[in-house]
């Protein structure tokens, strides 16, 4: 990413934690996070999506543990993969204090809702002695009874207050390395909670709509609540929450990263939505490149223009481009118009070719300059 392309959106200074190995917070880059939603006790299935989901591109993922045996599945889980896995417990502390004993690089726990004082005690202590971080998690549709009956529906302030009483706990017990979700599914009341919390603590947050809906539509959720936290600088790490295989929950989570020039992976797109001018089957083109190329995380601008009016223009900003012309299109490297020209018919694959070249080329670059220091 260019300096002209870096991202003008100034963070929300928040302090630094580490999932595993994955820095989260600070100036570290903003994560992407996803959830399984195999068996967990079907340890074979739960790994295979664990491993997708790491080459999707995933940073962390969350594995629901709900019961004592599924706690042993854990255990069998981590040993086989290599993303941090933050273990997901409701109510039962035992299951906690198992499933840090089995290397969970995160606790996704309410103190509040684990039992009474020394229950809560014997978590915190336990996560503090392993380094492992907690994230509370508050959701608009499950708070507490006292303070639905208080504010009467889910409010922003109502969120506010719920996440607090958990972090007066940890404040009590002298435990900071934590951090925060105030998911809801309506964007402005998400977005609302996220904005007060972020004005009353310095803990990273983890952003999220919960039950954004299926593909499409939670898609559109997702990006516009997200989207508008994220360009006011809030947020440390996030999920997309689609009724979808998840590995589309990472896929959507960089494409929005992408859009706000925060963080790039993969190949960046650049195409018209068509019309009577275009040259080429740009839709087909686009989708097929999109599918071939899912291997490639290098980042990397590449415009698919159908036509002459705005195919050059975006060509000169890019990495590659084509612009559409009779029979045969334009084709762009570096900004600079190439002699050599791609047949309409086989662009597909001729502009494959390039991409996989460039991609080589800068693999190469990069290795020798890490060599070189």
């Amino acid at each position: 990413m260019s300096d002209a392309q870096k991202s003008p959106i100034v963070r929300r200074k928040s302090t630094l934690l580490y999932v595993g190995k994955v820095p989260v917070g600070g100036d570290s880059p903003i994560t992407v996070q996803s959830m399984t939603n195999t068996n967990t006790n079907d340890v074979n299935a739960t790994v295979s999506q664990i491993n997708a989901l790491e080459k999707a591109g995933a940073d962390i993922v969350r594995v629901s543990v709900p019961t004592m045996d599924a706690a042993e599945a854990f255990r069998m889980i981590k040993e086989q993969v290599n993303v941090p896995l933050i273990a997901d417990i409701h109510f039962d502390y035992r299951i906690a204090l198992q499933v840090a004993k089995y290397g969970a690089d995160c606790l996704r726990i309410n103190p509040g809702n684990i039992g009474n004082e020394a229950r809560i005690r014997s978590v915190v202590d336990c996560a503090r002695d392993k380094n492992i971080p907690i994230r509370i998690g508050i959701n608009g549709g499950s708070l507490e009874k006292d303070i639905q009956e208080k504010y009467g529906e889910p409010t922003p302030e109502a969120l506010l207050e719920s996440a607090m009483r958990h972090v007066d706990i940890l404040d009590r017990l002298n435990f900071d390395m934590f951090k925060i979700s105030v998911k809801a599914s309506d964007v402005f009341l998400a977005v609302q909670s996220y904005r007060l919390l972020a004005a009353q603590i310095v803990q990273p947050l983890h952003l999220g709509i919960t039950e954004a809906g299926g593909l499409r539509s939670g898609s559109v959720k997702s990006a516009i609540g997200l989207g508008m936290l994220l360009s006011e600088g809030i947020g440390d790490t996030l999920r997309v929450s689609l009724a979808a295989d998840p590995v589309e929950e990472v896929k959507v989570g960089f494409d929005i990263l992408k859009s706000l020039r925060i963080r790039s992976r993969g190949i960046n797109f650049i195409a018209c939505p068509t019309c009577s001018r275009q040259e080429f089957d740009v839709i087909k083109t686009v989708n097929e490149l999109e599918q071939r190329l899912e291997d490639i995380t290098l980042p990397m601008d590449v415009s698919i223009i159908g036509c002459v009016v705005n195919g050059p223009g975006e060509a000169l900003v890019s990495t590659l481009g084509v612009a559409g012309g009779h029979n045969k299109s334009s084709f762009y490297e570096g900004g600079v118009r190439q002699k050599e020209r791609f047949d309409n018919d086989k662009i597909i694959d001729q502009l494959e070719s390039k991409i996989r070249a460039r991609v080589a080329m800068m693999n190469h670059k990069n290795h020798i300059d890490m060599v070189n220091g």
